[in-house]
């Protein structure tokens, strides 16, 4: 490599999906499978080459910097990060513009509600100017898909097609060699005034690469988890579980209380009179006593008592007593 790479994780945005538990902390730092979102993003770049030299760009809206920079401080103090502030939600390619000062040489985009299962060290001989990683889908209308010539090469970026002659969807990561030639694009798309409602995307800006002879391919990938949704966020939770992760043994278990795996109990939880999962992560500092729960994550410290409880999320420092309910509730929350 010429230079070192930058992994840059656009993160703004509001979680409006995933609230209440993101009215008090970012997306990316959410619980999934004993771990964070975060986490897991930053180990899809595990095979890159020349990781250790890596630099990453996180993309952050006004309000979530200092979580997120305690985060890294404390879980990831190798990695040398540095933080963009995206004042004005304006959309994807707008993102990438505000950290145009760090657009220079390879560069991988990921977003960070976006978990993949690839191989990256290909890149150490990658020809083309750029890749997209893509997941064949039975229904592409409700993504953005990518079409290509006759020798594989991309022709266009398509958002929510209407029919299904292309199933190629793209999922939301992206390799480019010369970080420059995205960011010349990206000038030319928001000049051009190529949004959506305010909106400037990423898929436009490509197109405007692909038109002044940028060649980019598709990369297929087997597993795209998404965390972007609480369905979704319990889904990836139950295929990391099934999965080996996050590894490590659930601590011994109590007299009285029935484990169905897979799930994941951190260190200091007591539990009583309880039957735990299959398809739980329960966080450091959890009492739970006389509590049925299955397809749940339950964050640090939280009290739950004489309930059953599936289909879940709850958040930190929490306490839920007495009722057979779905739920998703945030932090610091009684119910």
């Amino acid at each position: 490599m010429s230079s070192n790479f930058k992994i840059i994780i656009p993160m703004a945005g509001w979680g409006s999906r995933m609230r209440p538990l993101t009215w008090s902390r970012p997306k990316p730092l959410l619980a999934l499978a004993g771990r964070t979102v975060l986490d897991y993003s930053l180990h899809q770049f595990d095979t890159l080459p020349g990781i250790e030299q890596a630099e990453y760009v996180f993309i952050i809206s006004p309000n979530q910097g200092d979580q997120i920079q305690k985060f890294m401080d404390a879980a990831h103090p190798a990695k040398k990060v540095h933080f963009v502030v995206q004042e004005e939600m304006r959309g994807q390619a707008h993102a990438l513009w505000c950290a145009r000062e760090f657009m220079q040489g390879p560069v991988l985009i990921a977003f960070s509600d976006t978990l993949i299962e690839t191989n990256l060290a290909f890149l150490a001989s990658e020809p083309l100017d750029a890749v997209a990683w893509v997941k064949p889908m039975e229904d592409p209308r409700r993504f953005g898909v990518i079409e290509t010539d006759a020798r594989g090469l991309a022709t266009r970026l398509v958002e929510k097609p209407q029919d299904f002659a292309n199933n190629l969807v793209v999922v939301g990561f992206y390799y480019f060699k010369e970080a420059e030639r995205l960011l010349e694009a990206i000038v030319e798309q928001i000049q051009r005034g190529t949004s959506l409602k305010g909106e400037y995307f990423l898929a436009d800006a490509i197109n405007v690469f692909i038109e002044h002879g940028g060649k980019m391919r598709n990369e297929l990938v087997s597993t795209w988890l998404d965390a972007g949704i609480p369905a979704a966020l319990l889904e990836t939770n139950r295929y990391l579980l099934d999965h080996g992760q996050p590894g490590g043994a659930t601590s011994s278990v109590p007299e009285g209380v029935t484990i169905i795996p897979p799930v994941y109990i951190a260190e200091g939880v007591k539990l009583a009179s309880s039957v735990i999962g299959p398809h739980v992560s329960i966080g450091k500092g959890v009492v739970m006593k006389n509590v049925q729960i299955s397809n749940s994550i339950v964050d640090d410290r939280t009290v739950i008592e004489n309930v059953t409880i599936e289909d879940s999320l709850i958040g930190c420092d929490a306490k839920v007593t007495g009722k057979t309910t779905r739920m998703i509730i945030g932090d610091n929350t009684q119910v």
